[in-house]
């Protein structure tokens, strides 16, 4: 049963508008990079869809693992590195053919392959690693970073390019919906989002058996239901 809950962000504006529950609650603003927790202070770390804007990654997860009980767990959600790929590849497309070049207009993202290397690293055992893709349809392009800017998910990069200019942003229109649009003229958008669930080392948790000590070989699995019926007859 949740005793305490620590609501944690570095928009103060969010903090401000905190979300009703019984449970009580104490808002903190800081950043992800710097948390201001003791060691072995939380049984449970939850984040959701913003460690993408970290710029220290490795950094952030150790911090939350520091912060962690032992056995204590952390479930997160964050932005995968497949996320918006159809504008980005349209942008790129076109100052390719407008400009000459192509500068990043979208945040980078962390690859799937990289997130488990990422948190063993921080310190976390038994892993979980999933993958969902949520794929949202507008009108154009135009509506797409539309939205964007009213999550607030626009591009936040220092070495951004400052505009784009205005036949650079038509050929992308035009490319998006010819190599992305859907039937209906509409165009899709991709947000890859990675789910993760690690644990920090305690003693009393499950160990993996030694390297050499199995009992049955992979070439077994097809004899299963033959291994079964005889382990049966010996009881």
């Amino acid at each position: 049963m949740v005793q305490k809950l620590f609501q944690v962000d570095i928009a103060e504006n969010v903090l401000k508008h905190p979300v009703e529950t019984e449970i009580p609650t104490y808002r903190i603003l800081a950043d992800e990079e710097f948390l201001p927790f003791k060691e072995n202070t939380f049984d449970l770390i939850l984040s959701s869809l913003c460690l993408h804007w970290v710029n220290d990654l490795p950094h952030a997860f150790k911090l939350i693992n520091y912060s962690l009980k032992p056995d204590g767990v952390f479930i997160g959600a964050m932005m995968g590195g497949e996320t918006l790929y159809e504008l980005r590849c349209s942008l790129q497309l076109a100052e390719l053919e407008r400009e000459g070049g192509f500068a990043p207009h979208i945040s980078p993202f962390t690859a799937v392959t990289d997130l488990g290397n990422l948190l063993e690293q921080a310190g976390f055992n038994m892993l979980t690693v999933d993958i969902d893709e949520i794929v949202v349809n507008y009108p154009g392009i135009f509506e797409v970073m539309e939205d964007l800017r009213g999550m607030g998910e626009s591009n936040c990069a220092w070495s951004r390019k400052p505009l784009l200019h205005r036949d650079t942003m038509l050929a992308a229109a035009a490319i998006y919906k010819e190599m992305y649009g859907n039937d209906d003229g509409s165009v899709p958008a991709t947000f890859q989002i990675l789910y993760m669930i690690g644990w920090k080392p305690h003693e009393s948790q499950a160990k993996p058996a030694h390297r050499g000590s199995a009992t049955l070989s992979i070439g077994d699995l097809g004899k299963m239901s033959e291994l079964i019926t005889k382990k049966n007859k010996e009881f």
